[in-house]
């Protein structure tokens, strides 16, 4: 799907929509969906209820809109509206009256604790041991301890995560720019950048992948939407300017084009096709790699495996990581690329000797390795 995207320029030599085109641009239903949260949330800490011209200061929308999206809130959650000295009130009861936990309920948000250690120092992190703190409170240490016990038999593992406990404030910051659909600086260093650099970003989604945070923006250096990875983010400044998204633009649409989270930019698909020995037949088939894939048993038990991509650089590590267990049939840019990376590996693993040698000769003065 092809999006065009209408811009200005800002101080930056980026650019911001033009507003002019705002009202022809229809809402996404992303977009709908992130401002009803925060008038859900607004509705939740307003412990007194608040008044319909309240909630239209605080979206900065119609009263028409607010009330389309009040009626949508009534219909799902416990959102009540009486009236009060001659206004009507919307209030939202605290979800201990409407929550009951049983004990399996605990032991399932206990265990649920472990798969968000990679996310520690971030928002959701905190909601999370937020939550599971009150069920402490509630139920005493005494009842923690015994649910500890009958969830140490679940572990789950983080090789490779990012920490994220330093990054809370500018995880926040990301996330109000994601709400608000803000423009925002941000001072990046790219694995190939000698040195941060300032850019202009607007900021789409936040999306965690193999134990690290990415954000999914539109890079107005790059003129295409890009992923940047949070722990490679050293500062960010989000702007009192906002942007539009067309309605085009739907992030799990641009995520199923990749292979993870890696974008060239590229729209065009093509088929990859890797045949899988016997030994590695088994695991290939025990999971969904990605919405595309088709797998094909052969005789021998081997696997033919064939996905829809426009990029090969996710599923070239991917496919390399099998090692001698898989091989590219195509594309023939891929078996090309493949090939050049097996060739480096060999000359590396060649002269691996020599440096080891020196540095050896440099210490003892012994001329070779005995």
């Amino acid at each position: 799907m092809n999006i065009s995207y209408d811009f200005k320029k800002t101080r930056l030599g980026g650019t911001y929509p033009d507003p002019v085109i705002q009202y022809v641009v229809h809402m996404s239903e992303s977009q709908q969906l992130q401002r009803q949260w925060n008038l859900l949330r607004f509705l939740e800490s307003a412990r007194h209820g608040c008044t319909l011209q309240q909630m239209v200061q605080l979206t900065d929308r119609s009263a028409k809109t607010v009330r389309r999206d009040l009626q949508t809130l009534e219909s799902i959650f416990q959102v009540e509206s009486f009236i009060r000295n001659g206004h009507r009130i919307w209030q939202m009861p605290p979800l201990s009256e409407q929550l009951n936990f049983n004990l399996t309920e605990l032991l399932a948000m206990h265990i649920s604790q472990q798969f968000l250690e990679a996310l520690a120092g971030t928002v959701f992190w905190d909601g999370n041991r937020s939550v599971f703190q009150k069920v402490q409170n509630a139920i005493g240490e005494p009842a923690i301890r015994y649910l500890q016990k009958l969830s140490a038999g679940l572990q789950a593992t983080n090789v490779g995560a990012g920490d994220y406990r330093q990054r809370a404030a500018l995880i926040d910051q990301l996330m109000v720019a994601i709400e608000d659909r803000q423009i925002t600086i941000i001072v990046y260093q790219s694995m190939q950048a000698t040195e941060p650099v300032e850019q202009e970003v607007y900021p789409l989604g936040m999306v965690h992948h193999r134990g690290s945070l990415y954000l999914i923006a539109w890079s107005a250096r790059r003129e295409e939407v890009r992923n940047f990875k949070v722990d490679r983010i050293n500062e960010a400044d989000v702007q009192n300017l906002q942007y539009t998204v067309p309605s085009g633009f739907d992030l799990s649409d641009w995520l199923s084009k990749s292979f993870g989270i890696w974008r060239s930019g590229k729209e065009d698909l093509q088929t990859i096709r890797i045949h899988f020995t016997k030994d590695a037949a088994r695991y290939i088939q025990e999971s969904t790699w990605h919405k595309s894939q088709q797998l094909s048993l052969r005789e021998d038990g081997s696997i033919i495996a064939e996905f829809q991509l426009p990029d090969t650089q996710e599923i070239k590590r991917w496919i390399m990581s099998f090692g001698p267990s898989a091989k590219v049939l195509g594309p023939p840019e891929l078996v090309e690329q493949v090939k050049e990376d097996l060739q480096r590996m060999v000359t590396a693993y060649s002269n691996h000797h020599q440096p080891l040698n020196n540095e050896i000769q440099q210490r003892t003065g012994i001329n070779e390795l005995r």
